[in-house]
């Protein structure tokens, strides 16, 4: 146990900066290019898997999970914030008060449990309905369908609520159903997949 918390307080704390929607993979490359050697270890906008169906088939497809959002990946937050400046668009470390204040371990968990460096993109979950709730079979999503708000059973997405920086942020992640409970009357027809 004490291990785990040496190993915890031994890591790189993330921090959110506010980006421009759309340009977040851009500007993690603009980020990472002028910040010195060791400033900045990682600079990334977590994706998610979903499907999405194109002439019949169902593709797999990546999608930014935090629109807006980028995580950095810094021991000097302050030198980060001031390199930030020379960046032409708009970016700002996100702060609680007057403090620039890391991502909590609850919060990075969740990112950091179902990805890796170089890899950020949080895998599809599997799950069915059951009347109008969803059970979860597989995936990040599993014994966390209390933070699912809501379903777009054709899209494969369930939007969630996390809390980022003290923020309630909504958005969204793969979640692809499978089938309904036969026993429920069905509100019309259901989409199965191999």
């Amino acid at each position: 146990m004490k291990s785990n918390v040496a190993c915890a307080s031994q890591e790189v704390p993330w921090y959110v900066v506010n980006v421009p929607t759309g340009r977040e993979s851009a500007l993690c490359k603009v980020i990472e290019r002028i910040a010195p050697e060791g400033v900045v270890r990682e600079c990334f906008s977590p994706l998610y898997s979903t499907q999405i169906k194109r002439g019949g088939e169902w593709l797999d497809v990546e999608k930014t999970l935090l629109p807006g959002y980028v995580i950095v990946a810094t021991e000097q937050i302050g030198r980060v914030k001031r390199l930030l400046r020379e960046v032409p668009e708009y970016t700002r470390v996100l702060n609680m008060g007057e403090s620039f204040v890391p991502l909590a371990d609850g919060e990075r968990a969740w990112i950091d449990a179902f990805t890796r460096k170089g890899e950020r993109c949080v895998p599809m979950s599997m799950g069915v309905m059951e009347g109008d709730h969803v059970v979860v079979v597989s995936g990040p999503l599993l014994g966390r369908e209390a933070c699912i708000k809501s379903v777009n059973r054709h899209r494969s997405i369930a939007y969630v609520e996390l809390e980022i920086c003290g923020r309630r942020v909504t958005t969204k992640v793969g979640l692809g159903i499978v089938s309904r409970a036969k026993d429920l009357p069905a509100a019309g027809t259901s989409r199965s997949r191999s």
